[in-house]
């Protein structure tokens, strides 16, 4: 049967070949030349049937490929190797669904535009001085090198406003070495929990598990700063040192 989008062409030599030439490729896939050439040379795209020095035909289950590559990255801002992982499973029968579940639970969805130095400062109030040693000290955790997003500039608006008002870089370093031990704990217990399981069923109980360690944080965190400053008079602990 033939595929949606699929042609049957004869070449000079008079083999016939199925497949795209890349103006069609690009029509259809919205994408430019160069960037299905970028997609291609990272593997997540077959090779194309040569038949001449200047001529290409494309499979047309490219279509669908780009599309979905598109997809992990616009909704998800999926890197490419990450997408390259979730096309090679899929090639192998395997269903990436909770894999991308898993993905979106843990990372979220598309936090808008990306940041570089330059306009992380601008949208933060922060400079590149404070800006590198915050992410040297693990206070300020870009997913990408040198790339932030909205996530980030939130919390960059928040330590430029702490700063303001005298608070200290230092005074805030022990949440990264707080944060360092409780994650080391949680990819112990994880790994704990699904060494024996296939990586579909790793990544519907990791899921769960991460909704799960969100909750208990936020809970034990809160609960326990709400119990503090029930007990304290006129919000002065006046138990701990100064």
């Amino acid at each position: 049967m033939k595929r949606t989008g699929e042609k049957r062409r004869e070449t000079g030599t008079g083999r016939m070949v199925r497949g795209l030439r890349m103006k069609e490729l690009a029509g259809a896939t919205g994408l430019p030349k160069s960037a299905i050439l970028h997609y291609m040379a990272q593997g997540l795209l077959p090779e194309p049937v040569k038949t001449g020095r200047n001529m290409a035909y494309y499979d047309p289950s490219c279509v669908e490929r780009i599309n979905f590559i598109k997809a992990m990255q616009g909704k998800y801002s999926f890197s490419l190797s990450k997408i390259k992982e979730l096309l090679s499973l899929r090639d192998q029968g395997k269903d990436v669904t909770p894999l991308i579940r898993l993905s979106e639970t843990i990372f979220g969805g598309s936090d808008g535009p990306s940041f570089n130095m330059a306009d992380f400062c601008a949208a933060t109030g922060l400079d590149v001085r404070q800006v590198r040693s915050l992410v040297k000290n693990g206070l300020l955790l870009p997913l990408e090198k040198g790339a932030f997003n909205q996530y980030d500039v939130t919390i960059g608006k928040m330590y430029a406003q702490g700063f303001a008002i005298g608070l200290q870089e230092a005074d805030l370093v022990f949440y990264s070495e707080a944060a360092k031990q409780i994650v080391d704990k949680e990819m112990r217990l994880r790994k704990r929990l699904t060494a024996h399981l296939s990586k579909e069923r790793d990544a519907e109980v990791t899921k769960r598990l991460v909704e799960a360690a969100r909750a208990v944080r936020n809970y034990v965190i809160d609960r326990s700063f709400q119990r503090r400053v029930a007990s304290a008079r006129y919000l002065k602990d006046e138990a701990l040192a100064p």
